[in-house]
Formats: structure tokens, C-alpha cells, sequence
């Protein structure tokens, strides 16, 4: 069982349940993804690229990166992270800065390192797919992402939060009036159980496969055991966190966090059948939800 404070979804094969805390037992019990929303934008990306519409390792179009760089967090982007006025306007319930605004605090164009030659997460790097995804297909980001991964993946509930009211309805609400615009590459919000179905299918070949699909499983090494979190090995793929070796084998998916809450769905090809396990907690300690799913 859930603690009453945590909600969790599995799939298993064909198979998927969930144990929602009936104290939560709001409509569809949706939770903010954080930066799973990461995960969903790369596949949109990846889909451009099986139809032609995008090139994974080409410079992009005034800039010296590739797409793949930044999806992998590579290319070199400076993030907002670090940015004392940004946490500061959060805090005091500002309007989110225009993207304009927010590429100018951040200094977007000076790269923290030569493009491939360094590694260093980075939330403005995936404005700049958004950015990508929305330019190419013509569309805002909820249309494109419900053409191109949501409704094919099975998962047509999941929406993009834009408006404070868009968090109202979910299970840990928004009495901050928390503004999802913060997030500037987009905050998905569903149901514990579809973003489980939306990774496994994910990972089992339902939107893209063959080389894309090894491409964005591929991990890139960034050292051994995390500190204060379970996983024993750190690397990144395409959109995608991984652990080589994990208490359960491979496992392959994304962590996030805002304010009030985390998130987390993994995919665990190792197991026999394959399953995939998703948490979400109103807390700030991602170690939380990373536990809850390998419990699973």
C-alpha cells in the first residue's frame, strides 16, 4: 500500500494498476510531472526526426549545438537554476519573465563549455526544444505534444498546465498560485497510471524505435552512486535518466520537482516481464518517489 502521502502507478506488460491514497480521491487524481514533461518533449523531437522534419546531429539553424547535444543535456546552455532572481519571483508570485526576459538574465548564448565536450542539466536547454518543437510543427506545445506522443502512446488525458487555475483540480492543488509558466519548457499534468503507460509504452518501441529508440536509451556516464538518492550509477540519455545498475537492473526515466511536490516514472527493462513504476509525492525530496518506484 501507498503511504497516504504518495501515489503510485504500475505497468507490466499489457497490465497496469495503481494504489491511489483514497485521501487524495480527487478527480483523476492528476500530479504535475515536473520534468518528466523532459521525457515527452524528446520524444516529440524524435518523432521529427523518423519523418524528416528535424536532423539529430546536425548544428542547429544560428547555433553551434545539435539537437541530440541538447537533449542530452551537452550542448553547453546555461541554466536558471542558479539564478537568485528567478527563485526570488517565483517566490514573491510574479508573472513568469517572457522568454526573452529569461534568455537575456540567463545569458543563453554563453555557453558554460564547448558544445560536446561537457555535461550540465539544463531546463533552458529544453525552452530551446520547445521552442524547436513549436516552430517545426506550427503548433503550441499541448497540440504538438498530443499529436505527436500523447495521443499515439494511449495518454490523451495528459494536458500542459499554462494558468495557476491549470493546478487547482490536481491532488496536492496550488494554494501558492503557483504559475506552471515558471516552467519554461513546459509541465505536463496527469494521473500516476498514465504517465506509467506513457513510459512504458515509450520504452517499448510504441512511438519510436529501432536506432531512435537506442539512441535515447544510449547513457551518457556521469559517475557512480548519487548522494542521499538510491541510485547507483548516474548517466543520461535523450531525455531520459538512467542507472545501469540499479537494485533492479537498468532502469530508464526521469525524476522532477517544484515547489510542494516530486515526481518520478522509471522503466525497468531488466525484469522479466518488463515494468515500469511511477510515484508522486507533495514533498521536495525527489529520494522519496526514486525509492517508492524501485519498492514497486
Amino acid at each position: 500500500m501507498n503511504s497516504p502521502r504518495v501515489l503510485t502507478a504500475s505497468v507490466e506488460g499489457g497490465k497496469s494498476g495503481d494504489d491511489d491514497a483514497p485521501a487524495l480521491a480527487v478527480p483523476r487524481l492528476s500530479v504535475p510531472w515536473w520534468s518528466l514533461t523532459k521525457t515527452a518533449l524528446a520524444a516529440a523531437a524524435l518523432v521529427l526526426v523518423a519523418e524528416g522534419r528535424l536532423a539529430l546531429d546536425t548544428s542547429l539553424r544560428r547555433r553551434p549545438y545539435t539537437l541530440r547535444q541538447l537533449l542530452q543535456h551537452t550542448a553547453g546552455v546555461p541554466d536558471y537554476g542558479g539564478l537568485a532572481e528567478y527563485h526570488q519571483a517565483v517566490e514573491r508570485g510574479d508573472e513568469p519573465w517572457s522568454r526573452a526576459e529569461l534568455l537575456r538574465r540567463v545569458d543563453a548564448d554563453r555557453l558554460v563549455f564547448p558544445p560536446g565536450h561537457g555535461w550540465a542539466y539544463s531546463n533552458v536547454g529544453y525552452l530551446l526544444v520547445r521552442a524547436l518543437l513549436e516552430e517545426v510543427t506550427g503548433d503550441e506545445l499541448g497540440a504538438a505534444l498530443r499529436r505527436l506522443v500523447l495521443d499515439p502512446l494511449g495518454v490523451p488525458g495528459v494536458e500542459i498546465a499554462t494558468e495557476p487555475s491549470d493546478l487547482d483540480g490536481t491532488a496536492w492543488g496550488n494554494a501558492a498560485r503557483y504559475h506552471p509558466g515558471w516552467v519554461y519548457h513546459g509541465l505536463a499534468v496527469g494521473t500516476p497510471t498514465e504517465a506509467a503507460l506513457f513510459l512504458h509504452r515509450l520504452m517499448s518501441g510504441g512511438l519510436v524505435s529501432g536506432e531512435l529508440l537506442a539512441a535515447m536509451r544510449t547513457p551518457y556516464a556521469l559517475g557512480g552512486p548519487v548522494e542521499g538518492r538510491p541510485w547507483r550509477t548516474a548517466a543520461y540519455g535523450l531525455g531520459l535518466m538512467v542507472d545501469v545498475a540499479s537494485p533492479r537492473g537498468q532502469c530508464i526515466g526521469h525524476t522532477g520537482g517544484g515547489p510542494g511536490s516530486v515526481a518520478a516514472a522509471y522503466h525497468f527493462p531488466d525484469l522479466h516481464p518488463p515494468r515500469t513504476t511511477a510515484a508522486f509525492a507533495p514533498f521536495e525530496d525527489p529520494a522519496v518517489v526514486e525509492r517508492a518506484v524501485l519498492a514497486l
